[in-house]
Formats: structure tokens, C-alpha cells, sequence
């Protein structure tokens, strides 16, 4: 079993940034797997929405178009953590931020950003932007 934990979340200014963090552990994945990584975001009454996802060896890498250019995904493998910075934060990013991991291999924007992928999921951290 892996646990997932999100930090960072908070109240910021449209235009301010914020970075969230995603610790993994319990039976983490083994390094021969280069296994995905991704963040999804989701508003009370709509579809989980993906955001971002690294596998770990930061080879493959995406990102929404909604977020290109302001947000930056990245990992650090020593500590089992995967990062979003997210700068030019704007009203309609406001959400409740996920992370989320599999044990298999994924390749292609279209398998990192389905939902169905993942099978570990954190609880979340509350991203507010105000205008």
C-alpha cells in the first residue's frame, strides 16, 4: 500500500504562486518501473480535472493546457516527493488539489491524464485564488 500526502495548499492573491507538495510512503514503487506521478484538481460539483504529471525519472513529462507556462511539475527521488510550483495563479484554479501515483508504466498524455490510471490517491489540499 502507498500513502500519498499533499501540503501546500492555501488562500493566495490572483497573480501570487503557490508550490504543493506530495509525499509517498509506505511500499513505495521500485526505481525499475519508471512509474507516473500526476496532480488532478477538483471543483464541488465537477470532474476531477488533470493538471500535471512527471514519472520519476522526469523523463516524461505533461501538463494541461490551462496550466502550461505557469505551472511547473518536478520530483525529488532521495525523498519520495513530487512538487507543483504554480505561478500566475488565477481565480479559476481554485480547487482542491490532488496527487496520485501507479505501479504501472504509462506512457502518452492521453494515460497520464485519465483518472483511471492512478491507483493511490491522496486526501487533497484546498488551493483558493481570490480576484
Amino acid at each position: 500500500q502507498v500513502q500519498l500526502v499533499e501540503s501546500g495548499g492555501g488562500l493566495v492573491q490572483a497573480g501570487g504562486s503557490l508550490r504543493l507538495s506530495c509525499a509517498a510512503s509506505g511500499r513505495t514503487f521500485t526505481s525499475y518501473i519508471d512509474y507516473i506521478m500526476g496532480w488532478f484538481r477538483q471543483d464541488p460539483g465537477k470532474e476531477r480535472e488533470f493538471v500535471a504529471a512527471t514519472s520519476w525519472s522526469g523523463d516524461r513529462i505533461y501538463y494541461a493546457e490551462s496550466v502550461k507556462g505557469r505551472f511547473t511539475v518536478s520530483r525529488d527521488n532521495a525523498k519520495n516527493t513530487v512538487y507543483l510550483q504554480m505561478n500566475g495563479l488565477k481565480p479559476e484554479d481554485t480547487a482542491v488539489y490532488y496527487c496520485a501515483s501507479t505501479p504501472n508504466f504509462c506512457s502518452g498524455y492521453g494515460c497520464a491524464s485519465n483518472p483511471k490510471t492512478y491507483k493511490y490517491w491522496g486526501q487533497g489540499t484546498q488551493v483558493t485564488v481570490s480576484s
